[in-house]
């Protein structure tokens, strides 16, 4: 309802059109509650779908189908050498994710849930003003903030304004395939993007300040991918830092402090991926009663409550994990609280998926989480190569990896590595989720000849 030129007025306002955010609005709109959903680039989706998850899939899925050529002789195929057409490519990629938007523009319809335009700021706890949109101002009954997370910069004294120096916004709008690229970060987002620019040519080393790339996966997980990786770049040099970059003519210039230095310190471009932060800041928070830690996440308890009663927050902005598919389950449960159902976000596991060749999935806790909270587990892993599936497709460098519960065989863990493991890490969830035991597992009749029938047999180890 609209009470005056520009004013607005809600039951729920959400700031924000990422995965959290337009899932609590539809879930919201199936209540009957009036809801609008503000977002800065006047398009829902968020970073994940605009400009990270969706459009880095979809490079990734590219990079397989030129990986499955190389790999195919053996099988008595042969392929000529590919052409890469690199606007097509883009424009691929750009055509998804305008075929997503619009799917979510067609659900704002169906829910009646009224999408704004512009960049929100508190001016107290029941109003935020707008830049850059139609509406000047918004009053809200109650407010979801979901506005999740952006990349974190160089420090200063390491940063370079220069164009030859990416983050991973820049780096998914594919300019251009540069002959050498750095890497600067070894987590899943910089290996990810290393692998989508190696497989369209560039010569790619990564650095990585820590004794290993994906560390918040187990080594054993991390090997394989590891090994393919050493083959498709240059370099990966675990334990070194950057130390200082200069614009040269042609790239740029690096310096590096560590064990395992890079043999060219000159690039054409290189790629900053170093983490998120929470997108927190000139939120106009301290007008309300809103709490920040002091890393900038939003405080909040069990069923996303801030310090201020009219005001929830959920996804990126209240903390780790910082997924996608955390942030959406999270907008659900909340909208089913707002509706007055009594719910608590409380999931036994939440899956992680890197989504590289190999890909690399767990979920619930890792090896060395479980021994460092000193507990008596019963670790089972069942590589790939037992996998009738995988010889006949050529992939057995692969793994299942279960962690049970000495006493009693209930899993309290899950990974695996190979292709298509964030497709088959469900069923493990689902394991974790319902207090699944070796036994469950084991019995439970997996289709063959299948890369999920891993999960059976390596549960049959333990019983």
């Amino acid at each position: 309802m609209v009470v005056g030129e520009f004013t607005q007025e809600t039951d729920l306002l959400i700031l924000g059109g990422g995965p959290g955010g337009y899932h609590a609005a539809f879930r919201a709109g199936e209540h009957g509650i009036q809801t609008t959903i503000v977002d800065e680039s006047g398009s829902l989706g968020g970073v994940c779908l605009q400009r990270g998850c969706i459009p880095s899939k979809t490079y990734l899925h590219v990079a397989e189908l030129l990986h499955m050529g190389e790999t195919a002789a053996p099988m008595g195929i042969q392929y000529g050498k590919p052409k890469i057409d690199v606007d097509a490519v883009r424009k691929w990629k750009n055509d998804v994710v305008a075929k997503l938007i619009g799917g979510l523009d067609a659900q704002c319809r169906k829910y009646k849930v009224d999408k704004v335009s512009g960049r929100a700021r508190f001016e107290d706890s029941k109003t935020v003003v707008l830049e850059g949109g139609a509406v000047s101002r918004i009053k809200f009954r109650r407010c979801i903030i979901a506005v999740g997370s952006k990349s974190m910069t160089l420090p200063p004294a390491l940063n370079l304004d220069s164009p030859k120096v990416m983050g991973s916004r820049a780096a998914l709008e594919l300019e251009s395939v540069p002959k050498t690229l750095l890497v600067i970060g070894g987590g899943y987002i910089g290996i990810e993007l290393g692998q989508v620019y190696a497989a369209l040519g560039s010569r790619v080393t990564v650095v990585e300040m820590l004794p290993s790339i994906v560390a918040g996966a187990d080594a054993d997980l991390v090997r394989p991918l590891q090994r393919r990786l050493e083959s498709q770049f240059e370099q990966i040099c675990v334990e070194t830092k950057l130390a200082g970059l200069k614009d040269v003519k042609g790239g740029v210039e690096a310096k590096f402090e560590g064990k395992n230095p890079p043999k060219t310190n000159t690039f054409e471009k290189v790629l900053v991926s170093i983490g998120r932060k929470p997108n927190t800041a000139n939120l106009g928070l301290d007008k309300t009663k809103v709490q920040v830690d002091p890393r900038g996440f939003i405080q909040v308890d069990a069923q996303f409550r801030t310090a201020d009663p009219k005001i929830y927050a959920i996804g990126d902005c209240i903390g780790n994990p910082m997924l996608a598919h955390k942030a959406l389950c999270e907008g659900r449960v909340l909208a089913d609280i707002l509706a007055g159902k009594n719910e608590v976000f409380d999931p036994r596991a939440i899956p992680a998926v890197v989504f590289t060749d190999p890909e690399i999935a767990w979920a619930g806790l890792t090896e060395a989480e479980a021994k460092a909270k000193n507990l008596d587990i019963v670790v089972k892993k069942i590589p790939w190569g037992a996998s009738g599936r995988a010889v006949a497709i050529g992939r057995t460098d692969g793994m299942t990896k279960l962690i049970f519960d000495k006493a009693t065989h209930r899993l309290i863990g899950t990974g695996m590595v190979g292709v298509h493991a964030g497709e088959m890490i469900a069923e493990s969830v689902l394991a974790l989720e319902m207090g699944a035991t070796a036994y469950d597992l084991m019995t439970t009749i997996h289709p063959h000849p299948t890369l999920s029938e891993m999960v059976g047999e390596a549960a049959g180890m333990v019983e």
